[in-house]
């Protein structure tokens, strides 16, 4: 039986409050505020977009357009587009009762057309992301003359969040979630868990959001210290003792105007997608 809309909508919340327990250096979390940003603020905008993007038989695009003008509604700011960009096409991968989760999600993406598309671009407009610039090709500021699909991979060599419509979100799947996994087998708390994949997606790949406002140089560094968190996370049989030093780094980031938004955002869409499994049929739950 296909999960109902309510039963999406309460996954995605749900995704979302997880990530946001975790300590995650330089992102917005319930330990500390940041970018001017609080963690009450994406609290109250992971339950305005769950509606819209839940919603039954809706496009892809619609999704995501009206997920996010539920947000600025509710907040006033771009709390969330990458998350719900990530999110729109799990959620309707979620409906297909026929295929299991990573299939469906490369089915939804294949029938993506020009109006999701355009429906996609006015809420990157709404949102004005930092960084967003320009682009000689598929500009969200004009009409569409390609799928979302097609639009998503012209920028894939410079948002690792559009990269996933491109490659049937690889990194979600064969990356977040296997971390994840491992993560459980090892870990009782939740928080160590979502920090343990927001640390692989941080180690593994310079942070698209930080090279678009900070450069390589500084996206290679914060690499290079996640790597050591996540190494220091692994070796250890108390990750609470981790805690200090990672809220140090989460501080230095901060005051630097640093945010790894892009792993926060796969890390959003692993547990979506984590959690999406634990309410599908039995058929449709595994590759």
């Amino acid at each position: 039986m296909t999960p109902s809309p309510a039963q999406i909508a309460a996954a995605f919340t749900a995704a979302c409050l997880d990530e946001l327990d975790a300590p995650k250096p330089g992102n917005v979390h319930r330990y500390a505020s940041g970018h001017r940003m609080t963690a009450d603020a994406f609290v109250r905008s992971a339950a305005a977009a769950a509606g819209p993007l839940a919603r039954r038989g809706a496009p892809v695009g619609a999704r995501i357009l009206a997920a996010v003008e539920a947000t600025f509604t509710a907040v006033g700011a771009n709390t969330n587009l990458g998350i719900v960009l990530l999110a729109a096409p799990l959620a309707a991968a979620a409906e297909q009762s026929d295929m299991e989760l990573r299939s469906a999600v490369g089915r939804v993406l294949v029938d993506l057309d020009i109006n999701d598309a355009n429906l996609a671009f006015q809420a990157i407009m709404l949102a004005a992301p930092g960084g967003l610039g320009r682009a000689e090709h598929h500009d969200v500021s004009e009409p569409a003359t390609v799928t979302l699909k097609q639009a998503m991979a012209e920028a894939a060599d410079r948002d690792r969040v559009a990269l996933q419509y491109a490659c049937d979100f690889t990194d979600v799947f064969t990356r977040g979630e296997p971390a994840l996994a491992a993560a459980l087998a090892r870990r009782s708390h939740p928080r160590w868990v979502t920090l343990a994949v927001y640390l692989e997606f941080l180690a593994e790949f310079p942070d698209s959001h930080i090279l678009r406002k900070h450069g390589a140089g500084v996206a290679e560094e914060t690499r290079r210290n996640a790597n050591e968190f996540r190494t220091r996370l692994y070796a250890s049989a108390q990750p609470e003792d981790l805690l200090a030093d990672l809220l140090t780094w989460d501080t230095a980031l901060k005051d630097s105007g640093i945010n790894p938004g892009t792993s926060a955002d796969l890390t959003v869409a692993t547990l979506f997608a984590h959690r999406l499994r634990s309410i599908l049929p039995p058929r449709t739950n595994s590759d």
